[in-house]
């Protein structure tokens, strides 16, 4: 019953990220202004867990004790990481269809893989390079390269959106890594803190300041806090002990369909069947690399 609770929690949390880049899509359709999208998204993410985090301060329980020797501006600094993921991505997301950005954003998973073996000096497995290359593929199709519609997408946009495929793999490694000796919900809002305060430094959204500013970008901001940068953590650090590291890969996937159904439906933007091959293809591949994999019980 435990397992079955951190599946969906972990389901619900990547299909969250999911429809962020429908938001954005609307954001920018009401002419908001990729610094103005990221720094309120930034700063209402940032003071939701600040408070998260103070309200479990305050009301403890039985919460677990950690003995901390990471300096908070180690968790901070990495934090840039995903600023820099919201930055790129988002730009990616002005220029490209969001079913195609969120497709070049999966190209973490072979970047990941890629940053591990030259930094690291962690090989993949014979499966997860087999895997890579049929995912690379598979991402010809999903992006539509071999139908007339790719002479359409902004070849600034792919670039865009591998870099923030990269910087996303960073992103995770980063966070496996630093600042394990921080409560979760402590941790991510360090790591906001360091999003945000990237954001102003490279975009200064001080237009968000002005009296004059449409209000609605609250609403934006609120939507895109909520389900980007708030509920997914907190479900997944959750979910993530519950399932194990490799069911909790295959259900982090949804992310995909989940974005793609929502650039067709509520955005109408065009995905053929080729593209939607391409997306099953990449989702059966990361389902195949993670089966076989030990899961810990409960």
């Amino acid at each position: 019953m435990e397992r079955i609770k951190g599946a969906i929690a972990v389901f619900l949390g990547a299909a969250s990220f999911g429809i962020l880049s429908t938001f954005v899509k609307q954001a920018y359709a009401n002419s908001f202004s990729l610094g103005e999208v990221t720094g309120v998204q930034a700063f209402f993410g940032m003071l939701f867990l600040w408070i998260l985090y103070l309200i479990i301060r305050l009301f403890p329980g039985k919460t677990r004790s950690y003995p901390k020797t990471t300096n908070y501006w180690k968790i901070i600094f990495a934090g840039f990481s995903t600023g820099l993921v919201s930055i790129l991505y988002y730009r990616c997301v002005a220029l490209v269809p969001a079913s195609i950005a969120i497709v070049l954003l999966m190209q973490y998973i072979w970047v990941s893989a890629l940053i591990n073996l030259i930094v690291f000096k962690q090989k993949t497995s014979q499966k997860e390079g087999i895997g890579i290359i049929i995912i690379l593929f598979a991402t010809l199709f999903a992006t539509g390269v071999f139908q007339d519609t790719v002479a359409e997408i902004d070849a600034i946009g792919v670039i865009y959106g591998l870099l923030a495929a990269s910087a996303y793999a960073i992103f995770i490694i980063v966070n496996g890594k630093v600042g394990n000796d921080y409560p979760p919900i402590q941790k991510s809002a360090l790591m906001v803190t360091g999003a945000f305060i990237l954001i102003v430094i490279t975009l200064q959204p001080v237009s968000l300041l002005r009296s004059t500013i449409d209000t609605s970008i609250v609403e934006y901001g609120l939507l895109l806090a909520f389900f980007g940068t708030v509920l997914p953590p907190v479900l997944f650090a959750y979910g993530m002990p519950k399932t194990g590291v490799s069911l909790g890969s295959i259900l982090s996937a949804v992310e995909l369909p989940v974005a793609v159904g929502m650039s067709f439906y509520v955005l109408h933007e065009p995905v053929s069947a080729l593209q939607w091959a391409g997306v099953l293809a990449i989702l059966g591949i990361v389902v195949w690399i993670n089966t076989g994999r030990k899961i810990p019980e409960i």
